[in-house]
């Protein structure tokens, strides 16, 4: 099958996407709470350590690199912090972030890539990806829609070089949907590892499901102090279920596809790089349901 390399972002392809309107993002205090505990956590062992093998040269090197590693994304994070995931950031704060990412990134330069750590769910913490930006931009222009989180979602159990990735957007339209993850705008695509750090996306479909109606919505589609019709539960229904997919590559089409390096992984932090200048993307584990 014949594939087409997007100039665009992994985690999004060029495509007609709707205006979203998103409020201020801020990372959670979760996400920096989590790397100063574990920098306390790094102190602790080390100072519980027998004095023989505490006082060892190895043993302080690593503990002190654990620490120093923890710090950078600490720096990391807090410099991506109040960005609103990249849209207001300055060119002073970009060039910041970048200088914090690669600091980050050389902890982890020219390791081969753990599947086993990268399946998952990641939270999308910063991007300069000129078209996710784009987004981000026409949303704030046209209010009228809400963006919740950002997820990136892995699949990669058969640890053969293979797998799934589900780009997830929750969005929101006021008074109709529940607010902020009213609805899900599913982008899925294949990958494969080509390379110690880069993988290989092939697209497949957009689908928009998980449709969550406001309460207002229900009751007046089926209010609740009257005799609920077969009819007005048919439609509740039918939205709660409502699925729409549109296939991006078929033997017909060309698939659209595009090379993202993974620059930086370990079992809380994903950093990457769309291939051909597609912009940073900096993501934080999630345990969300998706």
């Amino acid at each position: 099958m014949d594939v087409a390399v997007a100039a665009s972002s992994p985690l999004f392809f060029s495509f007609p996407a709707p205006a979203l309107s998103t409020s201020s993002i801020s990372i959670p205090k979760a996400a920096l709470a989590h790397n100063h505990r574990h920098v306390q956590a790094i102190r602790h062992k080390r100072t519980s350590l027998p004095a023989a093998i505490s006082s060892s040269p190895i043993a302080t090197a690593t503990m002190d690199c654990e620490i120093e590693l923890e710090n950078r994304k600490f720096d990391l994070l807090s410099a991506v912090n109040d960005t609103n995931r990249g849209l207001a950031a300055t060119p002073d704060q970009r060039s910041s972030i970048e200088e914090a990412l690669v600091r980050v990134e050389s902890f982890d330069a020219g390791e081969p890539v753990e599947l086993d750590i990268l399946d998952g769910t990641w939270r999308l913490q910063y991007t300069s990806a000129p078209d996710v930006l784009i987004l981000f931009q026409s949303a704030e222009t046209l209010p009228f829609l809400q963006v919740g989180q950002i997820f990136q979602k892995f699949e990669c159990q058969d640890k053969n070089g293979q797998g799934i990735v589900r780009n997830v957007v929750r969005w929101s339209i006021p008074n109709f949907l529940e607010e902020h993850e009213g609805a899900t705008l599913l982008v899925s695509a294949k990958f494969s590892v080509v390379s110690k750090r880069n993988i290989y996306l092939e697209f497949e479909e957009i689908t928009i499901q998980n449709i969550k109606i406001s309460e207002e919505l229900q009751a007046l589609i089926a209010p609740a102090l009257l005799p609920r019709t077969f009819l007005s539960l048919q439609i509740l229904q039918f939205i709660k279920t409502f699925r729409f997919q549109v296939p991006v590559a078929s033997p017909q089409r060309r698939s659209v596809g595009g090379l993202y390096y993974l620059s930086y992984l370990d079992s809380n932090m994903l950093l990457g790089r769309a291939v051909g200048g597609g912009g940073v993307f900096i993501f934080t584990r999630a345990h969300a349901s998706i």
